[in-house]
């Protein structure tokens, strides 16, 4: 009878992405590139000033990334899941949209605040990198087209009458977002004041009432 051979183990090189993902080492590479690129820019940056940020080897680099590149682009994928997280808002009655307004428009204005440096290098890299490129787009679109998503739940159940279309909406408040964000990376005490300020203007295009809890009745 044939014995039974033990199984190869995997080369490094093919074990599945969950092998290498989420640990301490890797979160701390990844905030370090952050901090990184923020001060040095995209070109200056070096993997041996990344390593030097998280006080981790250069071997400790690549048994998670193969360049500087790829780390960037890990970067810009967490910055839109960032993004997108910021609209899921646990704990918030969904019917209540001035609840959700609330709490999405906050997260939502500190994440791009806080990440505000990264997202200027995403842009410009966006310019001659394909892939960079389409993780700005999905940065700038996704979180869009989920809250355009969000208004037609609303709308669909009687709870907003917007002044325009979900879509124009969600650009709309979108937009506001990113300019009072830019406001708060400078004056971080402004937050709680762009936080209410985009609310109400959100509110006022859903067409709902002060304390959003139903449509605003016509004429």
């Amino acid at each position: 009878m044939a014995r039974r051979q033990a199984p190869r183990p995997e080369p490094w090189a093919t074990r599945t992405a969950r092998d290498r993902t989420d640990t301490p080492a890797r979160a701390r590479l990844l905030d370090a590139a952050e901090n990184v690129f923020a001060l040095r820019g995209y070109g200056p940056a070096t993997i041996a000033d990344i390593t030097a940020e998280a006080d981790l080897s250069r071997a400790s680099f690549y048994v998670y990334f193969a360049s500087k590149e790829e780390i960037f682009r890990v970067l810009a994928a967490r910055v839109r899941d960032t993004f997108l997280a910021a609209q899921d808002v646990p704990g918030v009655d969904p019917d209540d949209a001035h609840a959700v307004a609330h709490a999405s428009t906050a997260a939502f204005i500190r994440a791009y605040a806080d990440h505000l440096p990264l997202l200027r290098l995403l842009e410009q890299q966006a310019q001659s990198d394909d892939e960079v490129r389409a993780l700005w787009d999905e940065i700038q679109e996704r979180p869009v087209h989920r809250a355009a998503r969000y208004v037609r739940r609303l709308v669909a159940h009687g709870g907003a009458r917007p002044a325009v279309d979900a879509l124009s909406v969600a650009r709309a408040v979108g937009g506001m977002s990113i300019q009072f964000a830019r406001l708060v990376a400078v004056r971080p005490d402004e937050h709680e004041a762009a936080v209410r300020d985009v609310t109400a203007m959100y509110l006022q295009l859903l067409g709902v009432g002060a304390d959003g809890t139903g449509a605003i009745p016509t004429e």
